[in-house]
């Protein structure tokens, strides 16, 4: 404190009160109850300190709480000055430390899109936010002891949230190439720069290899997607051709991906489209191949019109006739097909698009294209028609375009992804009953029967022997896969293959096993073991193909001694608890000829334990294939007495009685047949009259399928040994 002296006017130095060594120390002596209050505020202080150790960079942090307990022992007073110095310092430190996201965050404008930058405020406000002021007062000082532990609170939160992914992210960057910082810059460049300076970043970019994801991520996290798709939307040709250029590299990426669709790029490329420019449609086409990997992106194409404008990109007229028709790929008309061709191929997987590309009339412009001769433009083509022809109305359209013959002449191609394509189409086009007449007749069994040999593309395996699958449901094609000798080469890819060869392997071989001839081969070759064995499998589609195998080679009593013996039918058995109801009903029908051949079927049957109840159970089922099976398994149970008495005990008749009223004639024929034999035990015939299943078979009779009719006259001629159910019979119009 200084004076001042009146007289001599001059100003006295000495002091004339205490000096205190700052405001808090001042109050506290001059204040009870600050004092109080103070001792108090230490408590939350360092109870905020104890939030703050399980934040990161707590090597440093620490090292300060360590000074911080070694100075809080020399008094109560300087110990709370410390902690309010270290708790300042803390925060300025954090606020203040450098580091790769600090830096990322100035030199490019926050690695984020310029989107979120206006969100800065809320998540990085810290680093720009005055410190609140720690000593001005009682109630200010109460104010920002407050405020410390909203901040100490704030920071534990966000650091669990976001800042731990941050220092993580950090640790990642470290090891960043040069790469992704100069592509940063670039995409400064092109935020700010002018024409010239945009087509000469988009040309330096692109000069680096966009395809590594360390360059696709540097692009991204700069806002660099929101800059390219803004430039598609300009009227700069070479803007537009630049930016489509990186976008169609990058957006193999994943995320990229679906960025580019979140940020409304898709609708920027379809509009393309419609662009003069043939080079810049070629380059929106294929971007939006790429793009539209996702059920949300095709959708979107669809959605804006992008399937009409792909398809018309198709229109391209050819002859192959013409001189010049060698040289037709190097045009920009047959380079623009192929484009179009191949963003339709990504829209393809959804159905909607498939209709889509039918109705605009793209399955003809395919089958226009299907006859050209280059590689290139054929495998997008064929892909795309293979996609098509899952729906059954683009099946129609392709029956209709006489594909099969190209199909058939590029199975003979040396390109491997070409024939992958095509064995695909016949796959999906063979569940055709002309069109595996059409394969046969232009000599296609033969190449894909040659396929079989080179099991090395396991792809183009699957593929190959899924079309010899499905076009062996004919039995004359059948009987050409044995001359080929085909069903030996099957037989030997029973092992070691992925489960996708496995399924369409054993399908082929359950279509084959129909013949006579082909079973006794499959025998022979050592096959009925490796089927057997893939019984014990989880794959349902391959477990319906198994059983349908197995139940077909059962037929024959060779065969079935040797399923048998490999315990065989007890496994066919376990799968009627198969949650798949595809499953059951196979694993049922593939019991029927089991039951027939086996030598002592009855006593087989019974040493299943629980097996019979199984079975009756199964009769409670909403699935008519299942229901169906199951009847035609009852069927050869009750053809032993015991048996049949067991079944009776679980109330099969009952059971049998309740399905009675359907109108599936397949269900109807088995469940006749199963009838007819249930009466032959007790009083089995009356309990059927009981639960009134007498005057619905009656009905069966107004059937056109001549094996319903078979099955329930004998289902009648059983019944009718009981009066009261010839009673029922001619009420229900039995005879007429």
């Amino acid at each position: 404190m200084v004076a001042k002296q009146d007289d001599e006017e001059e100003v006295n130095y000495e002091r004339t009160g205490e000096i205190y060594k700052d405001l808090v120390t001042l109050l506290r002596e001059k204040s009870a109850i600050f004092s109080e209050n103070m001792s108090k505020q230490k408590v939350r202080v360092n109870e905020g300190q104890q939030k703050e150790k399980d934040q990161p960079d707590e090597t440093p942090r620490k090292r300060e709480d360590a000074t911080l307990r070694k100075a809080s022992t020399a008094s109560r007073r300087s110990a709370l000055e410390s902690s309010r110095i270290n708790l300042g310092k803390k925060q300025m430190t954090k606020r203040l430390e450098p580091s790769l996201n600090w830096k990322s965050t100035i030199d490019a404008k926050g690695k984020r899109s310029s989107v979120r930058d206006t969100q800065g405020g809320k998540h990085g406000g810290r680093l720009e936010k005055p410190r609140p002021s720690i000593l001005p007062g009682i109630a200010q000082f109460r104010k920002s002891v407050q405020k410390v532990e909203d901040i100490i609170s704030d920071s534990a939160s966000e650091s669990e949230e976001d800042e731990e992914p941050s220092e993580r992210r950090k640790e990642a960057n470290a090891d960043l190439p040069s790469e992704y910082w100069q592509i940063q810059k670039l995409v400064k460049y092109l935020k700010r720069g002018n024409q010239t300076a945009t087509v000469i970043a988009l040309c330096s970019m692109k000069d680096f290899k966009l395809a590594q994801e360390t360059c696709q991520l540097a692009i991204r996290n700069v806002g660099g997607l929101e800059v390219l798709i803004n430039l598609l939307e300009t009227d700069e040709v070479k803007c537009q051709i630049g930016s489509l250029q990186i976008l169609k590299e990058i957006s193999h990426n994943p995320q990229i991906r679906r960025n580019i669709v979140e940020l409304g790029g898709l609708p920027v490329m379809v509009n393309i489209l419609d662009s003069p420019f043939k080079c810049l449609k070629c380059l929106a086409a294929e971007t939006i191949a790429n793009v539209a990997k996702f059920r949300r992106a095709r959708q979107a194409v669809r959605r804006h019109g992008g399937i009409t404008k792909l398809v018309a990109l198709l229109d391209h007229e050819q002859n192959a006739t013409e001189p010049a028709y060698s040289s037709l790929y190097e045009t920009e008309d047959v380079e623009l097909a192929r484009c179009g061709a191949l963003a339709l191929w990504s829209c393809s997987k959804s159905n909607g698009n498939k209709e889509a590309i039918r109705k605009t009339g793209g399955i003809h412009l395919l089958a226009q294209l299907l006859k050209t001769s280059h590689e290139n433009m054929l495998i997008p083509v064929v892909g795309t028609l293979q996609e098509c022809a899952s729906e059954e109305n683009c099946r129609a359209a392709i029956k209709a375009e006489r594909i099969i013959e190209n199909l058939v002449k590029n199975l003979n191609s040396e390109n491997e992804q070409l024939q992958e394509h095509c064995a695909m189409a016949i796959y999906q086009c063979a569940e055709d009953e002309e069109t595996r007449h059409l394969m046969r007749q232009h000599g296609g069994l033969k190449p894909l029967a040659s396929l079989l040999s080179e099991t090395d593309n396991k792809e183009r395996l699957a593929a190959v022997t899924g079309a010899i699958w499905k076009c062996s449901i004919s039995k004359e094609n059948a009987t050409k896969f044995r001359k080929y000798k085909a069903i030996e080469t099957l037989v030997g890819l029973l092992t070691d293959q992925p489960e996708e060869v496995l399924v369409n392997v054993v399908g082929a071989l359950g279509e084959c096993c129909q013949e006579q001839e082909n079973r006794v081969i499959i025998r022979k070759c050592g096959g009925i073991q490796p089927l057997v064995k893939l019984l014990v499998g989880t794959n349902q589609a391959l477990l319906v193909n198994v059983t349908k195998a197995v139940g077909a080679c059962a037929v024959e009593p060779e065969s079935m001694m040797i399923i048998d013996s490999l315990d065989g039918v007890r496994l066919l058995w376990s799968l009627l608890k198969n949650p798949h109801p595809e499953v059951k009903a196979s694993a049922a029908w593939a019991l029927c000829p089991c039951i027939q051949n086996a030598k002592d079927a009855g006593e087989m049957v019974r040493s299943f334990i629980g097996g019979l109840e199984l079975v009756v159970s199964l009769l409670k089922s909403d699935n008519k294939e299942v229901l169906a099976s199951v009847c035609a398994a009852i069927t050869n149970i009750a053809k032993d007495q015991e048996n049949l008495a067991i079944i009776t005990d679980y109330g099969v008749v009952p059971l049998l009685s309740k399905i009675a009223n359907t109108t599936n004639d397949k269900l109807r024929q088995h469940l006749a047949e199963a009838i007819s034999r249930c009466c032959m035990w007790g009083r089995n015939r009356e309990a059927f009259g009981e639960h009134r299943a007498v005057g619905l078979l009656v009905r069966y009779l107004k059937s056109n399928d001549t094996n319903v009719h078979r099955t329930t006259a004998q289902a009648l001629y059983q019944l009718s040994e009981d009066a009261d159910n010839c009673i029922t019979m001619h009420e229900n119009g039995a005879v007429k």
